[in-house]
């Protein structure tokens, strides 16, 4: 019995739907087939009825051919990752699908709340984790934000409670830029260097099958700004403390029709040439997902006439918008919020057809476009 995924499950997984969904819907990455369109669940109210709406949306979008799940700790206080947790246990229990077959990634790094807000959240910052010694009042940056080792390790653990898993195949430090506001760079490199080391040593316990940053500004960002994330910086890092065969092997970052910095910002270097994000994942390794695909449903409606013309055969703006996250050279998945199984049909639908040519989405960026 496998307790993460693997090639053989998640080849099984896409065999699956070889008569339904087109095959380029999925990809391999470090020797997993993730589908392009990945479950995000982000958003929504601290509630049960919500839990409940989520469980379900999880278990129709597995049921149509999505094998890429995202959710964080701090996520609805812990419930997005509960939701995802007791609907993982219904698929496997019915026999839906087996363990191997799913990628499942969460992060740490913001302090969550247990279900609610607490009524005092400074006792409740102070009872939960000061005093057992999980982090220290200097870990803390912004009031809300710790990669500490012992703090991300005692995430670690409340996530793969929360899941009801023993191993998470994808684990990101969250927003670690938020740590650049309130400390120097040096020091900075030296807390990744020791969250690296603590991650390094759960994948050869078998907690976690891979790490990596999800972010929200530090790579799309100017080098020159504060928040910058230098992702050959980071890889060296890893290097440092793991050798060639480390495991920071994953980044997440915001990519959309709004946001396309990933691909049009060449921000990075790598050997001392400057290029994009997109491109120095792919020169050093590391597979991008991408977050906020529809930019919260603000890029589901009222789309510009030629992205139409440009990415034919869809129904609706959030499909296009959703065909040309997942049609960019270098994006793995393209994560969207799914909590309403309207939305989970609609976006999985776009799964029936193979991400848009290269010529295709040239197009898009084109005077013809």
């Amino acid at each position: 019995m496998s307790y993460n995924a693997t090639n053989e499950g998640t080849a099984r997984y896409k065999i699956r739907f070889k008569n339904t969904l087109a095959q380029e819907h999925f990809r391999e990455a470090h020797g997993l087939w993730m589908s392009t369109i990945g479950f995000g669940s982000y958003l929504g109210n601290y509630d049960d009825v919500t839990d409940i709406k989520y469980r379900n949306a999880v278990i129709n979008a597995v049921e149509l051919g999505c094998n890429k799940i995202d959710t964080a700790i701090n996520y609805r206080f812990q419930r997005s990752e509960r939701s995802i947790g007791a609907a993982l246990e219904i698929l496997f229990e019915e026999g839906k699908i087996s363990r191997d077959e799913i990628v499942i990634a969460t992060k740490g790094g913001y302090i969550p709340f247990d279900g609610a807000p607490p009524r005092d959240i400074r006792a409740y910052f102070i009872e939960t984790f000061i005093k057992p010694g999980i982090a220290q009042p200097e870990d803390i940056v912004g009031g809300s934000h710790c990669m500490a080792p012992n703090y991300i390790e005692n995430q670690l653990e409340r996530s793969l409670k929360n899941l009801r898993l023993q191993c998470i195949d994808i684990y990101y430090l969250h927003n670690p830029e938020e740590q650049l506001g309130k400390v120097s760079r040096e020091e900075f490199h030296k807390r990744i260097r020791a969250a690296f080391e603590l991650l390094e040593r759960k994948v050869s316990e078998g907690k976690i099958s891979m790490y990596g940053t999800a972010t929200w500004n530090g790579y799309r960002q100017d080098k020159n700004s504060a928040g910058y994330l230098s992702l050959e910086e980071l890889a060296n890092i890893a290097k440092w403390v793991a050798g060639e065969s480390h495991h920071f092997k994953v980044i997440q970052l915001p990519y959309n029709l709004a946001m396309p910095e990933a691909l049009t910002v060449k921000n990075q270097s790598v050997d001392g040439e400057i290029t994009s994000v997109l491109e120095a994942a792919r020169r050093l390794g590391v597979t991008v997902i991408a977050s906020s695909s529809l930019l919260q449903s603000q890029l589901s409606r009222n789309l510009p006439d030629f992205i139409g013309e440009c990415l034919k055969g869809f129904e609706t703006d959030a499909q296009r918008a959703l065909q040309f996250v997942r049609s960019t050279p270098g994006i793995t998945t393209a994560l969207v919020g799914m909590s309403d199984l309207n939305h989970v049909k609609e976006n999985m639908k776009v799964a029936q057809t193979p991400p848009a040519s290269a010529e295709e989405f040239i197009k898009l960026f084109s005077d013809e476009g």
